[in-house]
């Protein structure tokens, strides 16, 4: 090999790399794992403080007392509020001055898991997940998202190592209502509707491995929902709640910012910022707004994969109970200007939404969102619908 070539070798392969975070420094995950993670939260500090909210202070609190007494722990709890807010971060910001808090846990849903995360950062203090519930995969990824005091998106922030420790107790997600799993698989699906887009057609091999887990992922719950939600607690239960909130993560990890979300969570930001809609689960919205991505894809691109794929997923929906349209998300009154305002949010420049490969404006999304439900007979090209604008859907 000459220098030249070397030299040349040498640029290639010290291009810039975005660093990633893959996946939390341990998982330990079991029947009764809270009660036996005693060990593991010492190593990491010696006065922790709790976030919680108050289901989970309800549901948790006595299994992480007696951990935190065997083990001579100084536990604090803190309540997150309604949202993971920047007024709330304040307030828990405080709390962890005033206990001199050494690590941070954070025990509940998604909301509750971003607050800890990202006051741990902000604190520069290590931090364990706890999740109740399987309805999201916040447990895992090194992201929290930020809302109003009212509960409308904010913004998200990546931050730069997932959490130290977490702790996957089945006993404990077994405790959550039915409807969380329900939304976890809707969250958890649209993995592979946004990271097949999102990535295009990388050469980069931990992306593609991130897809290709993404179709695993999709593939699992297609099968598998129905009877784990038939038979809480058995092996296959097991099994799609490892998906939801392990595999999941797994895939944002590996893929970063290439295998990110895409309409379906734009459309889930922008729908928070309806008060309507507050009644609804993350994943419920997501699980909604696949239907809606997949269906700008047929009104834009004329793509009938797209439709099939919609099709596919409405006989899914049906199954498990996710939501099929606006009227099953509660919002069957929402009037044109909620709608576009949803749509405008959804569309405001550094969108998500902007991640697909055609350009959407906020009356195609309207278009996507009142169509969810169409037979695939409507699916016609673009140019076909310029010459025939009266099959356009209408918004009324």
């Amino acid at each position: 090999m000459t220098d030249l070539t070397l030299r040349v070798n040498l640029t290639e392969s010290t291009a810039p790399i975005l660093p990633l975070a893959i996946a939390p420094a341990q998982v330990v995950r079991g029947s009764g794992m809270l009660a036996q993670s005693g060990a593991a939260l010492a190593r990491l500090g010696q006065r922790p403080l709790a976030v919680v909210g108050d289901r989970t202070l309800g549901v948790a609190q006595t299994l992480l007392q007696t951990t935190a007494d065997q083990h001579q722990l100084s536990l604090a709890y803190a309540n997150y509020g309604e949202h993971c807010s920047e007024a709330e971060l304040g307030s828990l910001r405080a709390t962890v001055s005033a206990h001199q808090a050494d690590v941070v846990i954070g025990v509940g849903g998604g909301k509750a898991l971003d607050a800890a995360k990202l006051l741990a950062y902000q604190c520069h203090l290590p931090v364990v997940t706890v999740p109740t519930s399987a309805a999201t995969c916040a447990a895992w990824t090194a992201l929290s998202n930020v809302y109003s005091d009212q509960g409308a998106f904010l913004y998200d922030v990546a931050l730069p190592t997932c959490p130290q420790l977490l702790i996957l107790d089945y006993d404990l997600v077994q405790t959550a209502p039915h409807r969380t799993l329900v939304a976890g698989i809707g969250d958890a699906i649209a993995k592979w509707y946004e990271a097949s887009v999102s990535s295009g057609h990388s050469d980069q091999t931990l992306i593609i491995a991130a897809v290709q887990q993404a179709r695993v992922l999709r593939d699992l719950l297609l099968q598998k929902s129905a009877a784990a939600l038939q038979t809480p607690g058995s092996a296959v239960w097991r099994e799609v709640v490892d998906a939801s909130v392990l595999l999941a993560g797994v895939i944002g990890g590996l893929g970063g910012a290439q295998c990110r979300t895409v309409a379906a969570h734009a459309v889930h930001n922008g729908l928070t910022h309806l008060l309507q809609s507050h009644d609804t689960l993350h994943g419920e919205k997501v699980a909604y707004g696949i239907l809606v991505q997949l269906r700008l894809e047929e009104l834009i691109q004329g793509n009938r994969l797209a439709a099939t794929a919609r099709q596919q997923l409405l006989k899914f929906y049906s199954e498990i109970g996710l939501p099929q349209n606006l009227a099953d998300l509660g919002l069957m009154d929402v009037t044109l200007a909620d709608l576009q305002r949803a749509a405008e949010v959804a569309c405001r420049p550094g969108s998500d939404i902007h991640h697909l490969p055609f350009e959407v404006t906020p009356t195609q999304l309207m278009a996507a969102m009142v169509s969810t439900t169409a037979p695939v007979a409507d699916t016609k090209s673009p140019a076909w619908e310029s010459e025939h604008p009266e099959t356009a859907p209408s918004l009324t």
